[in-house]
């Protein structure tokens, strides 16, 4: 068994990863899998720990990044259950918070964080999905609790996260709208969202869509004014979930109607080591729905390896690709 593995290090915060080579993990502790990973996610969160700039996800330098991954299990922990070795995983892992990411050809995971990868996909597409499912499920399904008949609204629908939240929201039976420019346009409408542009004043488009009643349930993914957007467009009674709810923002808006807001922070578990469980659960059930042929990646076309990681994350921060990148490990 080799001791060593090549790895994507950040050696200083805002400087390239370089490609080296540490040591290996090899035996997981009693709740934990070693994971050959296969495919590593890049997401825009994952830029911002390079360069230092996301105070709520710190990850001290020198580091191995990366928060998503599908891979394949080698060892299994003593009190591990509902895994063998050999099964092949999806998860948001790492990458934050001192825990090693997964740029790496090998990682020790909290078992917990784990779901089993849909079998329809390849690796490098499961590896783009955690947590952007794991955010939109938990906004819509955990605090919103959305179900047939509601009226949807995703602020932002042609990034990662929007494109996940609709088709979750379509699945759970909702009538889904969301939010985008021009070039977005496509994307929603294939996700299966009615497309507005984002141009339009939000009265306008509250009083051509709901006949001025507002929305069931808003979910912004942008954060700033896109917030306060969101509580002029929430019904009487409705709800407001974020995934980033930044800023200062007058909450009249939302308290006149007796609405709701919830906060959403994917990355709570990793970082305190509550409610792991949760996020392996929504996998689980994001895989069936994947097989079922009812969620899809949202996977730029663009190839990457281990060696071109640097080159990879310099695309993903000119935002030219079409999906998010997935970086091949081995």
């Amino acid at each position: 068994m080799k001791k060593s593995m090549r790895v994507a290090m950040l050696e200083e915060h805002g400087r390239p990863l370089r490609l080296t080579t540490v040591a290996r993990p090899i035996d997981p502790g009693p709740a934990e899998v070693l994971v050959r990973i296969r495919a590593s996610g890049v997401n825009p969160l994952d830029l911002k720990i390079q360069h230092g700039a996301a105070p709520h996800a710190r990850h001290p330098a020198p580091a191995v990044l990366g928060l998503d991954m599908a891979g394949t299990i080698e060892a299994i922990g003593a009190d591990v259950a509902g895994f063998q070795i050999g099964d092949d995983v999806y998860g948001l892992v790492g990458g934050v918070g001192g825990i090693q990411g997964t740029l790496a050809e090998f990682a020790l995971v909290d078992a917990a964080l784990l779901g089993p990868k849909p079998e329809s996909l390849s690796y490098r597409e499961a590896a783009v999905l955690p947590l952007v499912v794991i955010t939109a499920w938990e906004g819509l399904v955990d605090r919103m609790q959305i179900r047939r008949g509601h009226k949807l609204l995703v602020l932002g629908g042609g990034g990662g996260v929007g494109q996940a939240a609709i088709q979750i929201g379509r699945q759970f039976g909702a009538e889904v709208f969301a939010t985008g420019s021009q070039d977005s346009r496509h994307s929603i409408e294939s996700a299966g969202a009615a497309f507005i542009d984002k141009r339009e004043p939000v009265a306008d488009y509250v009083s051509r869509l709901t006949q001025g009643e507002g929305f069931d349930l808003v979910y912004d993914t942008a954060g700033g004014s896109s917030l306060d957007t969101a509580f002029a467009a929430v019904r009487t009674f409705g709800h407001v979930a974020s995934a980033l709810g930044w800023g200062t923002h007058a909450l009249a808006p939302l308290s006149f109607k007796g609405a709701s807001y919830s906060g959403v922070f994917a990355l709570m578990p990793l970082l305190s080591g509550k409610g792991r469980s949760r996020h392996g659960e929504i996998l689980r059930d994001a895989s069936a729905l994947v097989d079922a042929g009812a969620l899809r990646p949202f996977l730029s076309p663009d190839r990457f390896t281990l060696e071109t990681t640097a080159a990879a994350y310099l695309a993903a921060s000119e935002r030219k690709s079409r999906g998010k990148i997935a970086v091949d490990i081995g």
